[in-house]
């Protein structure tokens, strides 16, 4: 591993963390693209399928911040726990109905309580905030090797899930998305010693972190980027069966994760220099325009070339908006700012996987790509109109605030792209 990410697992528990993290990410890229494959293998119906995968990112998006909020102010391990068994419960209702084919509403009452599970990206991100504050270089690597994890997740994944429900029974997929997710939330609510201090006070105000402008702008450009991750797993999952090889959609996607990936570990090694609300900008600019080729590719082949290329903007996208979350979120509610951008992903890719569902219903597979193209478009006149709530942290913020009361000129200790120094 080159000196920069080796240099952040120097803290006692990283790596053990990280791990667990790792195993309680996997259902972020199992569960939904498992429904996907299981309804549209017993039932063939894309369209349910889709609205399926809606229904859990829908609820996930309403549920999860209020679950890190509850982190922020209960901690880790007294929340995460009850509520992993109660989605747990759910999933195994879920597929119990599907297995003995049960009325449509019934998929999507389980489907919804699904969606309280937890965003364990950001729990483990929280606890790299808290042992490296002040620490702006090993915080950008640390944020750097998650959107690794991430990707790596989304590289075997849908593998695991779509080879899983292809070659084994429909209902496997999701039945090991849950056994990931028990394994990793309990592993990682063990391990008490880089669990972040909670802040029962700052809860008790009941204000939320989403208050934030910039935070605004970051959660409603998600949205759309959400919508282009969501419409490309159902469209692209089409498109495979159409070409006659159904469970290499798996490989595809994994293509599309790898590029993603790669990019994010080099994005990590790097020492930048000006306004990351720019990176961002720049970033999100990158990621609709990647979407266009897509529409053109016409075989397997050129679909993962094509989806590779796209992968390379997402990971330094990701990265940029979490340092940015930090920037416009006070420390005490961190967990919850993070939480909300993953909402934002959440609402996108129901929106996405439900229309990319309907369409290839209605006109195939090729039509549905249109969906990204759109998505991604929405994405960029977001970010173009809210760039300058992101330039700079609101100065009334709580964050600022509380840096200028605790520290002087610490915090996330430098000056952040020549902007404020920030908590």
């Amino acid at each position: 591993m080159p000196s920069p990410y080796r240099a952040i697992f120097a803290a006692p528990g990283t790596a053990s963390f990280s791990v667990a993290g790792f195993l309680g990410r996997m259902p972020l890229s199992m569960m939904g693209i498992g429904i996907v494959t299981m309804i549209s293998q017993v039932t063939g119906r894309y369209g349910l399928a889709g609205a399926l995968s809606a229904t859990l990112a829908m609820s996930a998006a309403v549920l999860g911040p209020l679950v890190s909020r509850l982190v922020d102010q209960y901690g880790q391990r007294a929340v995460l726990r009850p509520v992993t068994l109660v989605s747990l419960a759910a999933a195994a209702g879920l597929l119990l109905c599907v297995q003995q084919k049960a009325p449509d509403w019934t998929l999507f009452v389980f489907t919804a309580v699904i969606g309280c599970v937890p965003s364990v990206g950001a729990m483990t991100r929280a606890r790299w905030a808290e042992i490296y504050r002040g620490e702006v270089q090993r915080l950008h690597t640390a944020y750097s090797w998650e959107s690794i994890v991430d990707e790596v997740c989304f590289i075997f994944g849908p593998i695991l899930s779509i080879g899983l429900s292809t070659a084994w029974f429909p209902e496997a997929g999701p039945l090991f998305a849950g056994a990931f997710l028990a394994a990793g939330v309990f592993w990682l609510t063990s391990q008490r010693a880089t669990e972040p201090v909670p802040h029962p006070k700052e809860g008790a105000r009941g204000t939320s972190a989403l208050r934030s402008p910039g935070l605004q702008v970051l959660t409603l450009a998600f949205v759309a980027t959400g919508a282009i991750f969501g419409s490309v797993d159902v469209v692209t999952v089409a498109f495979a069966e159409e070409q006659g090889h159904k469970a290499a959609a798996s490989l595809v996607l994994a293509v599309y994760a790898l590029g993603s990936g790669l990019a994010g570990a080099v994005f990590g090694l790097l020492r930048l220099k000006g306004e990351a609300s720019r990176r961002w900008l720049l970033g999100i600019c990158a990621m609709a325009v990647s979407m266009i080729p897509l529409l053109l590719a016409g075989n397997l082949p050129l679909l993962a070339v094509a989806l590779f290329v796209a992968g390379l903007s997402i990971a330094p996208t990701m990265v940029t908006t979490m340092a940015l979350v930090e920037a416009h979120v006070p420390r005490t509610k961190l967990t919850e700012g993070m939480t909300w951008t993953g909402t934002g992903l959440a609402i996108g890719v129901a929106l996405g996987s439900s229309a990319a569902g309907w369409v290839v219903d209605a006109s195939g597979a090729e039509a549905g790509y249109v969906v990204p193209v759109v998505s991604g478009a929405l994405a960029v006149a977001v970010g173009l109109l809210g760039h300058r709530r992101l330039r700079r942290p609101a100065p009334n913020r709580e964050g600022q605030r509380e840096q200028d009361a605790n520290s002087g000129d610490s915090g996330i200790g430098e000056r952040r792209d020549g902007e404020q120094p920030v908590a």
